[in-house]
């Protein structure tokens, strides 16, 4: 007799009916090149600052520029505003750039849009109450003056890395961001705009200014020295800027393979007198036009691209379905993988030094910049294709060297950050610039998870497996949640957590399995479907609460059956495999027709609070991983043999 949990014959054909038509649908979807890549969406200040640096560069372009103002157009609120994410009231900041940037192309003051835009930030404070670096973009344009902003001296680059107080003290994000932010703050750069004028800003009332009362006070020390003869000191830290700029240039023309430090790059190095015919300028510019999409809503710009991180998902999701390892797919991602490896010693090393390089960027190219997140899920990716460490392929000396390279990247605490090693020195964010997104990358459990279940998966690692393990049971909050830092948000961390507790298999994590299968449950919609909303990050009452989306049900999927599969033995396990069916039937019923699946909320983050993403390949991975495992041969919920 069929017990109440255990799927119906029905159930268990269309699970496997679902799983058929998503295996098809990523395997149409695979590039030639044997890579996967979907778009990674974000908010409408990325495309607005790409139009600002063209006009500033005076690289115009007719034709992209209409585009872009359409799908600028296509994005705005019924107030008039501009998001960080859909179902998030509007930003003053990205509505101001926004509207600065229609104007700079061109339109009209009085177009409907444009007016409803300025409105809104008037209403919300006015430029006063935007952001600093939004305020800088103004200035770069003549709209904002410099003598207002905080200071970024140029001399903070000769500070020796390993040395407190260096830039190496940055995340790298926000080090590739201030180096040549540095240069064009010194310079005051100006690059005059036709329009808006300054009288066109609805300024506002002042506001206090970011930073604490010490580092404001050392701006204004910093501002004193700028004031005095430095003996040809400035004219040397310029200098090093400048070179530190161009030594950080990637292979494809990018700089650490996202927007910000990539368009400050561009604009720093003009302001140093160089030409669009510099070789350097010319391959950023026409590098950054590939991060461009173009279609029915216009033309937006990429903050970033992730092929090596979908690439890897992908192929993980496509071999838990049962496709072949010697599926020529497989092998075509996995050479496409191996030949994506870093090789060469990057910002990393300057706080990790004497160990080699290896593991894996999340974009094309990013030598300076390759991340313990991606490096663990391609090793995870590896290994279910067959790999092992040292097996005598190009695939398992990449392997060797990756386990390798992430041992010596393990914090000292035990847990990982994403691309440096105890990068902790909490000083930077009492700096005056502070006040958008993160400069600091803690270790995280989500991050952390993911190199323990590459660990558990690979080997080579024991030491640094139990050291990153007990990092990891230390994070948990309450009963049974566990943040996540780079995907939206305690679903996302619990899904890692829980499956890397279940590889790891150890009887000590059955309780903490149990707890993490229950908050799940407890979150879970009464269609079984799973929400949670960029707003959790801001608000813990949003914690677990949400529209329903492919990606985050496939999560909590994810760690239902991690949980029913590590807890066995415990009392509980029914109520587990009665929510872990409900969300298989949700994703069932939710698939369209051509085998994938659609988010329309953004689940990706890549600052909590501050800015949030849509990974177009999630919607469709996570679930097929998900449903995969619910009707695959050795998981919990095989229904009748």
């Amino acid at each position: 007799m069929r017990s109440q949990t255990e799927p119906s014959d029905e159930a268990v054909d269309a699970t496997r009916a679902a799983v058929d038509r998503a295996v098809a649908n990523l395997l149409a979807r695979q590039l030639p090149d044997g890579s996967w890549m979907g778009e990674l969406e974000s908010n409408a200040a990325i495309t607005a600052e790409y139009l600002l640096m063209r006009r500033y560069l005076e690289v115009t372009d007719t034709a992209r520029e209409a585009a872009a103002i359409r799908y600028l157009r296509s994005q705005q609120q019924a107030d008039g505003s501009y998001s960080i994410a859909p179902g998030v009231d509007g930003d003053v900041s990205v509505t101001a750039e926004v509207w600065v940037a229609m104007r700079a192309a061109g339109v009209p003051a009085d177009d409907p849009a444009v007016a409803a835009a300025r409105r809104f930030v008037a209403d919300h404070g006015g430029i006063h109450a935007t952001r600093v670096f939004t305020r800088i973009w103004l200035a770069l344009g003549g709209l904002w003056p410099w003598s207002e902003l905080p200071v970024v001296p140029p001399e903070w680059v000769l500070v020796p890395g390993h040395r407190i107080g260096s830039i190496y003290d940055l995340a790298s994000w926000a080090r590739a961001t201030t180096v040549p932010l540095a240069i064009l703050r010194t310079l005051e750069t100006v690059f005059p705009l036709a329009g808006p004028s300054r009288s066109e800003l609805p300024l506002g009332a002042p506001v206090p200014p970011v930073g604490s009362l010490t580092w404001r006070s050392v701006d204004r020390l910093v501002r004193l020295y700028g004031k005095l003869p430095k003996i040809g000191l400035r004219r040397l830290a310029l200098a090093e800027a400048e070179r530190w700029v161009v030594r950080h240039q990637e292979r494809d023309g990018s700089w650490a393979g996202i927007q910000p430090p990539w368009v400050y790059g561009l604009m720093a190095l003009r302001a140093r007198g160089h030409g669009l015919d510099y070789p350097v300028l010319r391959r950023g510019l026409e590098a950054l036009d590939t991060f461009g999409i173009e279609d029915e809503q216009g033309f937006r710009l990429q903050a970033c691209v992730s092929p090596v991180w979908d690439t890897a998902l992908a192929l993980w999701a496509l071999l838990d379905a049962g496709l072949d390892r010697d599926h020529p797919a497989v092998r075509r991602a996995v050479d496409w993988l191996v030949d994506r490896e870093v090789q060469g010693l990057g910002d990393w090393a300057v706080h990790v030094p004497g160990v080699a390089a290896g593991g894996w960027p999340f974009e094309f190219y990013n030598d300076q910049y390759p991340d313990t997140d991606d490096t663990a899920i391609v090793l995870c990716a590896l290994d279910a294709a067959g790999h092992r460490r040292d097996d005598g392929t190009p695939a398992g000396a990449a392997m060797t060297r990756a386990v390798n390279w992430l041992q010596a990247m393990q914090g000292s605490d035990g847990g990982y950050a994403a691309f440096d090693r105890d990068n902790n020195r909490h000083w930077v964010e009492r700096l005056p610039i502070s006040d958008f997104g993160e400069v600091l990358d803690p270790p995280s459990p989500d991050v952390t998870a993911h190199v323990v279940e590459a660990f558990t998966r690979c080997g080579g690692a024991e030491l640094a497996r139990r050291r990153a393990l007990a990092w990891l049971r230390a994070s948990e909050e309450g009963a049974g949640a566990y943040f996540g830092r780079w995907g939206v948000n305690y679903v996302y961390g619990g899904a890692a957590t829980a499956t890397a507790l279940a590889a790891a298999g150890e009887r000590a994590d059955r309780e903490r399995l149990l707890r993490l299968g229950r908050w799940v449950r407890r979150h879970l919609h009464d269609d079984g479907g799973f929400g949670e909303s960029v707003l959790s990050y801001h608000d813990p009452r949003h914690i677990g609460q949400g529209e329903a989306t492919p990606s985050q049900t496939g999560w909590a999927l994810l760690s239902l059956l991690a949980a029913i599969e590590g807890s066995q033995g415990l009392d509980g396990g029914d109520e587990l495999e009665g929510a872990a069916l409900a969300a298989a039937d949700w994703l069932v019923r939710q698939q369209r027709e051509d085998g994938s699946w659609s988010d329309r909320l953004f689940t990706g983050t890549g600052f909590p609070r501050a800015f949030y993403l849509r990974y177009e390949m999630y919607a469709t991975v996570f679930p097929l991983m998900a449903l995969a495992r619910v009707v695959g041969p050795d998981k919990g919920l095989k229904g009748p043999s």
